[in-house]
C-alpha cells in the first residue's frame, strides 16, 4: 500500500512542475506573465514644518502633561490569613509594618516616587514630602 501512495506522490509532483513550466512561458518580453497587472511606485511629498509650531521637543512634552496618573499614600502593610479576616468587624486593629512617625510612601501608578509625612490642609489630610526618589533609582528598581 505504501508503494501505491509513493507513486502518487510522485505524479502529482510531477503535474505542478508541468503546470508551473505553462505559467512561466506565458510570460511576455519584460519577465511578466500575460494578464497581470503593473503600478507605478508611489511618491510622497515631504512633510514641512509649520512656522507656528514647537519644536518636536517641547510639543511631545505637552503631549503628556495632560495625561492623568494615579496616586496613592501607603502607611503600611500587613500579611494576614483569611480566617483572621473573616473574623474583622467594626473595631478591630490590623497591625502594620511600619513604626508610628515613619514615612509614608508616596506612590505614582505603581512606582514609589517619593517619602512623606502626613499633614492636615484644610481639614483634608496631606502629604508632606521629605525625600523624592531620584529618576535614576526609580529605573533601576524597574528592573
Amino acid at each position: 500500500m505504501s508503494e501505491e501512495t509513493t507513486d502518487e506522490n510522485t505524479d502529482s509532483a510531477e503535474e505542478h512542475e508541468t503546470s508551473q513550466q505553462g505559467e512561466n512561458s506565458s510570460a511576455d518580453s519584460t519577465g511578466q506573465a500575460q494578464g497581470q497587472e503593473t503600478y507605478d511606485k508611489a511618491h510622497f511629498q515631504g512633510l514641512q514644518a509649520d512656522q507656528n509650531s514647537k519644536s518636536i521637543g517641547e510639543s511631545g512634552m505637552d503631549m503628556i502633561l495632560d495625561i492623568p496618573v494615579t496616586i496613592a499614600v501607603e502607611i503600611g502593610r500587613s500579611k494576614i490569613n483569611i480566617r483572621n479576616l473573616l473574623k474583622l468587624n467594626q473595631g478591630s486593629v490590623v497591625e502594620l509594618d511600619r513604626l508610628a512617625g515613619e514615612p509614608m510612601d508616596l506612590i505614582v501608578n505603581g512606582t514609589l516616587v517619593a517619602h512623606g509625612e502626613v499633614v492636615v490642609v484644610n481639614e483634608k489630610f496631606g502629604v508632606r514630602l521629605t525625600d523624592v526618589i531620584s529618576p535614576a533609582e526609580r529605573v533601576k528598581k524597574l528592573k
